[in-house]
């Protein structure tokens, strides 16, 4: 059973660099190196809710894609790290995954991954979120300042990877309506709520299949 909190966290292989309090008790938790880089001062500002969206079958990969394992450690593990640096608390949608907080997808199983990106926003806004940095379980390659790359006016999606996306929590009662008006791709909300697409270098990997994985 998916619990809204679980005890444990994930562990850090790293440390996040801690950068002085900006507004409030904010912080920014990034691996941005010596200088802050563009989208810094937004994201400095914003109380970030991390979501792993996993309620997906992977029935082309044949197996839990989540738990695929790429140079000894399992997918899931290397986007909760990546995203868990940037974001004050992490939490996995659609799947009870043991030592993560697990929300259940909102409203309902089965609804694709904007059921889970619904859950997380619901969650932040419950709890005094400004925004979700969402992204799926099976991109091992997510870059840890992805958070300034996307920050700026409103939501913004990675433009070939639409569950990767940074999500203002106000957009919650938005989904809500959209969901039950029997919508279900991410492209078709992202371009309600007016995101901005975002072009990553290097891209994303975009593992469907086990032979996707890097060798």
């Amino acid at each position: 059973m998916i619990n809204a909190v679980a005890a444990k966290r994930p562990s850090l292989a790293f440390e996040p660099v801690e950068f002085p309090t900006i507004s409030g008790d904010y912080h920014a938790k990034a691996l941005l190196g010596s200088a802050p880089k563009a989208g810094y001062t937004e994201i400095v500002q914003m109380k970030i809710l991390g979501a792993i969206i996993a309620g997906g079958k992977a029935r082309r990969f044949g197996s839990d894609k989540a738990h695929a394992v790429l140079e000894g450690k399992r997918m899931i593990d290397r986007v909760a790290e990546a995203v868990l640096v940037q974001s004050q608390q992490l939490v996995i949608c659609g799947r009870d995954e043991p030592g993560f907080d697990c929300i259940a997808d909102r409203p309902e199983a089965d609804m694709g991954p904007l059921g889970g990106i619904n859950a997380a926003l619901h969650h932040a806004a419950a709890h005094g979120f400004d925004a979700v940095l969402s992204a799926g379980c099976d991109i091992p390659n997510l870059p840890v300042d992805l958070a300034s790359q996307l920050a700026g006016s409103g939501a913004a999606i990675v433009a070939d990877q639409p569950v990767v996306g940074l999500w203002p929590a106000e957009l919650a009662a938005r989904l809500d309506k959209y969901l039950a008006a029997g919508e279900r791709r991410i492209y078709g909300f992202a371009k309600k709520v007016g995101a901005r697409e975002i072009e990553l270098d290097p891209p994303l990997l975009n593992i469907n299949r086990p032979q996707d994985l890097p060798t």
